[in-house]
C-alpha cells in the first residue's frame, strides 16, 4: 500500500514520529531503597499516600505522576487533550479516581502489566494520525492493591514461592507532542526522544497455570512480540542499543532468551528487564524480581528516558509484559495468557 505507515503484519512506523516531551516517576519506599531509587522523581514513604485504603493510596500516586509530568512539561492540564491509560484493579478503578479531577478526556486501557507500552502506543497514534497534539501515557500499579486482588491479603501473612514476583509500587506517566518546541540550544544539550514506531502484540497462551509464576507466563509473549519487531522492520537485535522487557524477572529472562534463539535471534548482549533492574533480590527479598504496571513505567521515564536524551543511548526497544488473568479466571482453572507491546523509542 502506496505511503502506508504499517509494517509487516504487527507493527507501525510512523511518518510524524511523535516527541515525549516529559515524563515523569512517583515510587513506594521498597523501589526507592532498590538500584534504581536515585533516578525516581519523587519517593514516597507512607505506602498509604495519605489515603484510607491500599486503592485510595494508588489513585493519589497516579494523580502525583500525572501532575508531575504537566510541570515538566510546562503544561496545565487543559493543554492535555487526551489521556490513555490504565492500572491493575477491577475497572480501572486507580485510573478514574485518581486522574478524575483533571477532566481530561480519558481513553482506559487494560493490558495488565503491559499497560504502559499500550498507553504510549494508542497515544501516538493518536497524534500520528493528526486526532490530537498533546496525549499523557500513565499506568500504576501497588504492591498492597495487588496482592489483595490477585493472591492473598497482607495479613494473611502467605509465603510466597521463589517464582514470585513483587508487585511495584510506583506510577509513571508521558506527555507525547507532535513536536517538541523546546530551544535550538536545549536540544543541543539534551536529545529530543521520539516514538519511531509500535509492534503491537498477540495474546499468546502456552498453557501455563501457576500464577505465582509471572515470568515464565509473559516470556512467550514477549517472545513473540520481539521475533515480530525484528521481522516486521527487517532489524536484528544489535539495531537497538538495549531490548528492554518489563517484569519477567530472572526466571522469564532466561525462558525469552532461549525462545528467540531458536528464531535465530540472540539478545543476551543487550536486553535488560526492567523487573530485574528494580531491585536488589539478595538484600531486598524480592525472589524473581519486580512486575505490576509501574515497573516498567517508572524504569522508563525514571531511568531510560534520560539515558536517551543524554544520548547514552541511541535506540531502544521497550517492551512491557503483561499476564492476562483475573480472579475469576484463575479461579475456573483456566491457564494464564501473557500479551507484550513494543515501542520503538529513539533519541535524534
Amino acid at each position: 500500500m502506496e505511503n502506508s505507515k504499517m509494517s509487516g503484519k504487527q507493527s507501525i512506523l510512523f511518518a510524524n514520529p511523535p516527541y515525549i516531551i516529559a515524563g515523569s516517576s512517583v515510587a513506594g519506599k521498597k523501589e526507592g531503597e532498590g538500584p534504581l531509587g536515585k533516578h525516581f522523581d519523587e519517593i514516597q514513604e507512607d505506602p498509604m499516600f495519605g489515603g484510607k485504603t491500599w486503592e485510595e493510596a494508588e489513585s493519589r500516586m497516579m494523580r502525583r505522576a500525572a501532575d508531575l509530568v504537566i510541570e515538566h512539561a510546562g503544561l496545565k492540564n487543559t493543554d492535555i487533550r487526551y489521556m490513555v491509560g490504565g492500572d491493575l484493579l477491577g475497572q480501572l478503578i486507580a485510573t478514574s479516581f485518581g486522574i478524575m479531577e483533571l477532566e481530561i478526556p480519558l481513553f482506559g486501557v487494560y493490558g495488565a502489566c503491559s499497560t504502559m507500552g499500550e498507553s504510549i502506543a494508542v497515544g501516538s497514534v493518536l497524534v500520528d494520525g493528526g486526532f490530537s497534539d498533546k496525549v499523557m501515557a500513565i499506568t500504576s500499579s501497588h504492591f498492597a492493591g495487588a496482592e489483595k486482588q490477585f493472591r492473598f491479603p497482607l495479613a494473611y501473612g502467605s509465603q510466597r514461592p521463589l517464582a514470585t514476583s513483587w508487585t511495584v509500587t510506583g506510577s509513571g506517566a508521558v506527555i507525547i507532542d507532535k513536536e517538541d518546541k523546546r530551544s535550538e540550544e536545549q536540544l543541543q544539550s539534551e536529545a529530543p526522544v521520539c516514538v519511531k514506531g509500535v509492534t503491537i502484540g498477540r495474546i499468546v497462551d502456552y498453557g501455563i497455570k501457576d500464577s505465582m509464576n509471572m515470568g515464565a507466563c509473559m516470556a512467550p509473549s514477549a517472545y513473540k512480540t520481539i521475533s515480530a519487531n525484528f521481522n516486521d522492520l527487517g532489524v536484528k537485535p544489535e539495531y537497538y542499543d538495549k531490548i528492554i522487557t518489563g517484569d519477567l524477572g530472572y526466571i522469564g529472562k532466561d525462558i525469552l532468551i532461549d525462545l528467540l534463539k531458536q528464531d535465530g535471534f540472540d539478545i543476551t548482549k543487550n536486553h535488560m528487564d526492567c523487573g530485574i533492574e528494580m531491585f536488589d533480590k539478595e538484600t531486598q527479598d524480592t525472589h524473581s524480581g519486580g512486575s505490576g504496571c509501574g515497573c516498567s513505567a517508572i524504569t522508563l521515564t525514571g531511568y531510560v528516558l534520560p539515558k536517551l536524551r543524554r544520548r547514552e543511548w541511541k535506540r531502544v526497544l521497550f517492551v512491557p509484559t503483561g499476564a492476562l488473568l483475573s480472579t475469576v479466571s484463575f479461579n475456573e482453572g483456566n491457564p494464564v495468557p501473557g500479551i507484550a507491546h513494543a515501542v520503538v523509542i529513539e533519541g535524534l
